[in-house]
């Protein structure tokens, strides 16, 4: 099957927490009858919090409520802050959850990485912003510069049947497949979209297709900004080989990063794309953890995925492709904006010096991205879990009825095995 377009759409472009958490808060608290959401990260700070009240607003007047977050990313909510949901009637699950050893976390690979609500199937979120003070501006020099998309239109009920089938526990549905082809002539020239997934069963790399195809198809201009930049070699040779036919084609990669060393392992890649002319530029104002791109002016991109190991490999992943002429004018104004005013252009050396250890270690590093998808499959393939969490029993019940069924507790972000996902 091919992927699935949805005409019809209406879009608004969501720039950090300062636009995106009034929005998404507003139309939960206003939900009538359902809201899903899932989400990397949840920290109990105001971020959190005010996602917790809005929940319970919901929950409250009458909604359904379901939430997963990621074992790895949200594992210090406290025991407060889980009751709270649960007596309200909120359905919190946790996606692989395991407990520390030694204090530290296992659950490395494979994490839940999207970041999506849906409200009544009418109004969905994608993107990269987790539900977290660090999105905001007063958080400090450490705070993110990120995007997301509020999205109105058929394609909400493409996104809200695969997030009811991944919350949802217990037997499975019929599983949805997504397409296999990354692309299809547009046949109009706005509200067109298509939900995209990466999984590690039979989506293992649609959303990196999408954008091999993106740059294989554009004619004149592409604007990529991405968090942690260490792609596969097929999408570095898609860039490069726009680049040669004229295509001009611009990086905004991490100049002050979160992460040094996802920094240190995205330059070691700058020589090979700048001699076949790709413009990179270090977004230098905060940390980007932005996952965008605008080819031409009409195909874009918001979602949860960097174009690194992790994203591209090994973690659940959501973006949304566009194709829509006023999304990809709103979108390239802002990565425009960021470029002119908060990037320094990386210049390449006028005769990069030769040494031998490096020619060594660019051979090991070319076979080492051409290979990694294949290497990532021998990492533990897990069945991933998803707990549940039942809502409190006072003593006198507990000790009536014994254990639920889901082995639900309000003792924080529960641990152990869980329901299979």
């Amino acid at each position: 099957m091919s992927t699935v377009w949805r005409s019809g759409n209406a879009f608004a472009l969501l720039e950090n927490g300062e636009a995106f958490f009034p929005r998404v808060f507003e139309a939960i608290r206003q939900a009538r009858q359902e809201v899903l959401l899932e989400t990397f990260i949840v920290f109990e700070d105001k971020v959190g919090l005010a996602l917790r009240d809005a929940l319970i607003c919901a929950a409250r007047r009458g909604a359904r409520v379901e939430v997963m977050v990621d074992g790895y990313g949200s594992d210090e909510l406290s025991a407060g802050y889980v009751e709270a949901l649960a007596q309200a009637g909120v359905r919190l699950r946790v996606f692989d959850p395991r407990a520390r050893l030694f204090g530290m976390r296992t659950n490395l690979f494979r994490r839940m990485h999207r970041k999506l609500a849906v409200i009544d199937g009418e109004i969905a979120f994608v993107g990269g912003i987790n539900f977290s003070a660090d999105h905001l501006a007063d958080y400090g020099p450490q705070a993110k510069q990120d995007y997301a998309v509020e999205l109105r239109g058929p394609i909400v009920q493409d996104i809200r049947r695969f997030m009811a089938d991944a919350i949802s526990p217990g037997p499975r549905r019929g599983r949805r497949r997504w397409g296999r082809r990354a692309w299809a002539p547009p046949r109009r020239e706005s509200g067109e979209a298509a939900f995209v997934t990466r999984d590690n069963d039979r989506c293992r790399t649609d959303i990196e297709r999408h954008y091999r195809a993106a740059l294989r198809l554009a004619r004149h201009d592409v604007l990529l900004a991405n968090a942690y930049f260490f792609p596969g070699y097929r999408l570095l040779r898609e860039l490069r080989g726009a680049a040669r036919r004229g295509v001009r084609v611009r990086l905004i990669l991490q100049g002050e990063p979160d992460m040094p060393l996802a920094r240190l392992a995205g330059t070691m890649l700058y020589e090979y794309l700048m001699s076949a002319g790709v413009e990179i530029h270090e977004y230098c104002e905060r940390p980007l953890h932005g996952k965008v791109a605008a080819v031409d002016d009409l195909w874009s991109t918001v979602g949860s995925s960097n174009l690194e190991p992790l994203s591209l490999a090994l973690n659940l992943e959501a973006n949304v492709m566009i194709r829509d002429r006023a999304f990809n004018a709103s979108l390239r104004e802002s990565l425009e904006r960021l470029v002119r005013s908060h990037c320094r252009a990386v210049e390449r050396a006028p005769r990069p010096r030769r040494r031998i250890h490096r020619a060594l270690f660019g051979v090991f590093i070319y076979h080492f991205l051409r290979r990694f998808p294949a290497w990532a499959g021998w990492l533990p393939a897990h069945r991933p879990r998803l707990r549940a969490l039942a809502p409190p029993q006072p003593p006198q019940a507990q000790d009536e009825a014994g254990p639920g069924p889901e082995g639900g507790g309000g003792a924080g972000v529960p641990r152990g095995d869980g329901v299979p996902q």
